[in-house]
């Protein structure tokens, strides 16, 4: 990785000959998030988040076949010290395990010091080379890899996810890869790339083939993907229904299917199928169900079901089966729209609804209000290991959000 970054700094900064038409590009954005959330256990006081985040991209287009990209985010965190650590929801998933190496994520404080209430991240998200032929696009280095037509649990995506909860899910967490795309037909495609684990350890690496192809004015897809030592065969097709958009991504995973002995019990199932429409342009909704076999049936359950391969190198993170989200966006004005989305774990039952409002100050300008309130059984005896439910024992938590792009 690093003889990439430094390759892609140095085509990016020095001039090439015969390309007089050359194109560099600088812009980026500016992203505050202020948050405040209640620990679902009794007399718990309120804690605050304050995130900025400052994005710089950068690219470089010296011809027509051959494209130079560079992100670095600088994130400044003011917080309770103990979050540092400890995310405020039970289950997350973690920033990119798909790096050969990395930065330290975090600046100040070292390693070797306290934590205060402030922290400073960083993090070179984007570091990647693309060139085109007559045959197929290449890209190696750090870049972004997700798939699924899934509108809010997508099985297939696996490499680098978004939890249903993140507040910013604009750019994808980059991974670094070496990737193929070859075009078939006029809107076919097929995709093939080996995706880097730490160290270039083959047991923490991923290797990918992907189809996609229109037919009957549908979008069919079939991913095969071998990640840390696991098989995933995944179906994905998409396509328009009197008006509605209808979808079905499902993906089934066999763990460790190349062992000696392989525990077929292991294997779990993922499936999500919504419609979607928009009325009149001003409204549009969805309702979107998923099935997770990976999860528990019983929330005493939840936390020892943590432990499978689903929760550990799966990218799964809901934790019981059967789940229906709704949600809607409402254009109210030229510049202001409210949207809501419901969560719901049809088992416990409990629910995660999150409304947000926002506004469109000016052109490259954005602010925003919401919350995420979980509903639901909290925990037994007031400790957060005793589940009684999964959206119940989360925090309930509020936010606004500032965004300037330039």
């Amino acid at each position: 990785m690093r003889i990439i970054l430094v390759l892609v700094i140095y085509l990016m900064t020095t001039p090439l000959v015969g390309t007089a038409d050359a194109e560099f590009q600088a812009g980026g954005y500016y992203k505050n998030f202020s948050t405040v959330f209640n620990s679902p256990l009794p007399d718990a006081s309120m804690a605050g988040i304050v995130v900025n985040r400052l994005r710089l991209n950068l690219s470089h287009t010296p011809t027509d076949t051959l494209s130079f990209a560079l992100a670095y985010d600088f994130t400044p965190r003011v917080q309770d010290p103990l979050l540092f650590s400890e995310s405020p929801f039970a289950v997350g998933v973690a920033s990119s395990r798909y790096r050969v190496v990395d930065f330290d994520a975090r600046i100040y404080p070292s390693t070797d010091e306290a934590t205060g209430s402030v922290g400073v991240y960083h993090n070179l998200d984007r570091a990647a080379v693309q060139f085109s032929t007559d045959f197929a696009d290449f890209s190696i280095g750090r870049d972004a890899i997700a798939w699924g037509s899934a509108r809010i649990i997508n099985p297939t995506d696996i490499i680098a996810p978004y939890t249903y909860d993140q507040l910013d899910t604009e750019d994808r967490v980059g991974v670094d890869a070496v990737r193929v795309r070859i075009p078939v037909g006029v809107m076919g495609e097929v995709d093939t790339g080996y995706i880097f684990g730490n160290n270039f350890d083959f047991d923490k690496s991923a290797i990918f083939l992907r189809t996609q192809l229109n037919a009957a004015e549908t979008d069919f897809s079939i991913l095969l993907l071998e990640f840390q030592r696991d098989l995933l065969i995944g179906f994905d097709v998409a396509r328009g229904i009197g008006g509605a958009g209808f979808w079905l991504e499902t993906a089934y995973v066999f763990v460790e299917p190349f062992d000696d002995e392989p525990d077929t019990s292991d294997n779990y199932l993922r499936t999500s199928v919504g419609l979607d429409y928009s009325f009149g342009g001003e409204t549009y909704a969805f309702i979107e169900y998923h099935f997770n076999s990976a999860g528990a049936t019983k929330p005493e359950n939840y936390l020892t079901n943590l432990e499978q391969s689903a929760y550990t190198r799966g990218g799964v993170y809901l934790l019981g089966r059967h789940y229906l989200a709704p949600g809607f966006t409402r254009q109210l004005t030229p510049l202001v729209s409210f949207s809501g989305q419901m969560l719901f774990n049809l088992s416990d039952p409990s629910t995660w609804v999150a409304p947000q409002v926002a506004y469109n100050i000016a052109e490259d300008i954005h602010l925003s209000v919401g919350g995420f309130v979980s509903i639901g059984k909290r925990p037994k005896n007031g400790e957060s290991s005793e589940f009684q439910s999964e959206f119940g024992s989360y925090p309930n938590l509020f936010f606004s959000s500032f965004r300037v792009y330039f």
